[in-house]
């Protein structure tokens, strides 16, 4: 009997479909990724596995056997008994999935009690065990400490660690390194990794990124809204995939070794360059000197950004890449003026500059908190129009109509609300929303780092062609890697509020000077399920060296 045993699911939510005759089986110690864009179902066939649908109102078909459970006619107690003792999840946000009130190992102790009915000193002693075990340094302290202490990459581990607290024949990994920077995901990567080899449990990943899935499984099922598209081994399905679909996915990734943004314009981009070039003055449109920023006070100080210097000219776009904590938000921050500097200045056409610049926008990394959620998209958009002092409705309405379909988006969406609107949509309206002040350099901030592959290829596509008509400067601040290479001319590596190399995007990616570089280089996902496994080994080594 196969550890999972799925055919024919379908659920529904009201007229939705969600996921509609899915079929497959994952054997004891094998690893399955379910791979597919923002609602294709994913998720939703995750949570189905361990019954978590029971209740809500979907209405759930076909049969789903867990560990020897048959999910769809199982008891309360009987789904109790398989939630974290036969199968566990890990679910993407960590922070809406630990109490914050408290503390990380006193969560984790609470699982293993109510399933294992063992003591407190003994789930005491197992939750520092498995803190341990996921790699948390001086777990038992640690185990003390509450989810706001805790890194995000440290987060998602302890969320590992409660899902392993009861030695699960099946882990569910949903999203588990989308808000991760690249060393951190590779590191929670390689743990999956050596727990499946230690342990022998299945793995089911539910991931949108097609290099998480060629570092991790043994098999992917490619989905599309709701149906299976193509299944079958990760090195066929990677290498040699059948149907366009998948094709089309595994164009959309970006890829280190793509050509840089600066040899990929079409040679009509070329010419429109050329003749912007000529059209205006050339030189630096933004430039910061010794930049450096703190937080708090006397020896509590925590300085963010420590003496950054750089230069941004008109029509060229900057990528900024770092782990997270190493300043890139706070930097990009100061160069749109929302924050100001505790020392050095910003300079816009060469004379300094203090606070907001309407012609210095950015684009957020979190459309969702960005966005009023009381407003309509129209209003939103059309508050810079407002604050330069327009005051005719009818110009007002006509302009943010013109930004919606600038955008693609439609002109008739003013009056929507941004629930109303996918992931993708939302950050386009945070683009128009930017372009409403007729910037010169827009500041993007993470700006697709949640979304997946196509989504995030559509407004890369989008920003590229916004840059080549409209003659925009671009800082783009991302921890993707290969993001930064597809869309930038030169980058600056930060580390620790410092930035530790700087130049051409090809340079930098083809021969980095810096060892901090080359191990964020030697951390993006490889499409190839073997150079993956080669790379897995390196960082192995690296670690034990």
């Amino acid at each position: 009997m196969s550890l999972v045993e799925v055919t024919g699911l379908s659920v529904d939510f009201g007229e939705l479909r969600a996921v509609d005759g899915l079929s497959f089986r994952l054997e004891e110690g094998a690893a399955l990724a379910l791979v597919g864009e923002s609602g294709s179902g994913k998720s939703t066939v995750a949570s189905a596995l361990l019954g978590l649908h029971h209740g809500t109102g979907a209405r759930v078909g076909g049969s789903v056997r867990v560990a020897g459970t048959d999910v769809q006619r199982a008891s309360d107690e009987e789904l109790r008994r398989l939630r974290g003792g036969q199968a566990a999840m890990v679910f993407q946000d960590p922070l809406s999935s630990l109490d914050p009130y408290y503390a990380i190992g006193d969560q984790i102790a609470e699982v293993y009690r109510v399933h294992a009915r063992a003591s407190r000193r003994a789930a005491r002693a197992r939750a520092v065990e498995v803190l341990d075990r996921v790699g948390i340094a001086d777990a038992a302290r640690r185990s003390r400490s509450r989810p706001h202490e805790f890194s995000g990459g440290m987060r998602q581990r302890a969320l590992i660690a409660m899902a392993l607290a009861c030695e699960p024949r099946l882990l569910i990994a949903d999203e588990p390194t989308t808000a991760l920077d690249v060393t951190v995901q590779a590191q929670v990567l390689d743990l999956l990794h050596t727990l499946r080899e230690e342990t022998s449990m299945g793995l089911l990943l539910v991931t949108h990124d097609v290099g998480v899935a060629a570092e991790s499984v043994d098999e992917v099922l490619v989905m599309r809204h709701g149906r299976a598209v193509e299944h079958g081994p990760v090195s066929r399905v990677l290498g040699a995939p059948v149907q366009p679909y998948t094709r089309e996915l595994l164009a959309a990734v970006p890829r280190l070794d793509a050509p840089a943004a600066g040899s990929t314009a079409p040679q009509e981009a070329v010419l429109e360059e050329a003749v912007l070039e000529e059209a205006a003055p050339k030189g630096a449109v933004l430039e910061a000197t010794g930049l450096r920023r703190e937080f708090g006070r006397g020896k509590r100080a925590f300085t963010a950004v420590r003496d950054v210097s750089l230069t941004l000219h008109r029509g060229e776009t900057l990528g900024i890449v770092g782990e997270s904590g190493s300043g890139k938000t706070t930097l990009g921050r100061m160069l749109v003026g929302l924050l100001e500097p505790t020392a050095g200045e910003v300079r816009y056409d060469g004379r300094p500059h203090t606070g907001v610049n309407p012609a210095v926008q950015m684009v957020f990394q979190d459309p969702v908190s960005s966005l009023n959620p009381r407003r309509s998209v129209g209003e939103s958009i059309a508050d810079p129009l407002r604050a330069r002092g327009e005051r005719d409705e009818g110009r007002i309405q006509a302009r943010v109509a013109e930004l919606l379909e600038r955008v693609g988006l439609e002109g008739a969406h003013y009056d929507r609300y941004p629930h109303e609107f996918s992931g993708g949509q939302r950050q386009r309206v945070g683009i128009a929303r930017a372009l409403a002040a007729d910037p010169r350099v827009i500041v993007c901030d993470e700006p697709v780092s949640a979304l997946d592959v196509t989504t995030q290829a559509h407004v890369v596509a989008l920003l590229g062609e916004l840059q080549r008509e409209l003659g925009l400067a671009l800082v783009f601040v991302a921890h993707d890697l290969a993001v930064v290479r597809q869309v930038s001319d030169r980058v600056a590596v930060m580390r620790q509020g410092r930035i530790v190399e700087e130049g051409p995007v090809d340079e930098v990616y083809g021969t980095p000077q810096d060892p901090y570089t080359r191990q964020l280089l030697a951390a993006v996902p490889a499409l190839d399920p073997e150079a993956a496994a080669l790379r897995r080994a390196e960082r192995r080594e690296l670690a034990a060296a």
